[in-house]
């Protein structure tokens, strides 16, 4: 993949991925779970794969302890 390539997808990638955040956000905010758990876990996803392509480990490392947070606090019911 070229540099310019990469940062097209890191561009589109980081803003659909806020997008998503944001929904849900707005999803919490009306009480509409698991649905708000749902966009927030794309999100996150979202901006970890940011990370990669950046290859900065800062936000990888924060989008991780958010998805283990998360995944954590879904399992326990």
């Amino acid at each position: 993949m070229t540099a310019p390539e990469a940062g097209r997808i890191a561009f589109t990638l980081k803003w659909v991925a806020s997008i998503i955040q944001i929904m849900g956000y707005t999803a919490t905010a009306f009480g509409w779970t698991p649905w708000n758990l749902y966009l927030f876990l794309v999100g996150v996803l979202g901006w970890f794969a940011v990370g990669v392509l950046w290859n900065d480990r800062a936000i990888m490392l924060i989008h991780l302890v958010a998805l283990g947070a998360m995944l954590a606090g879904m399992s326990s019911g």
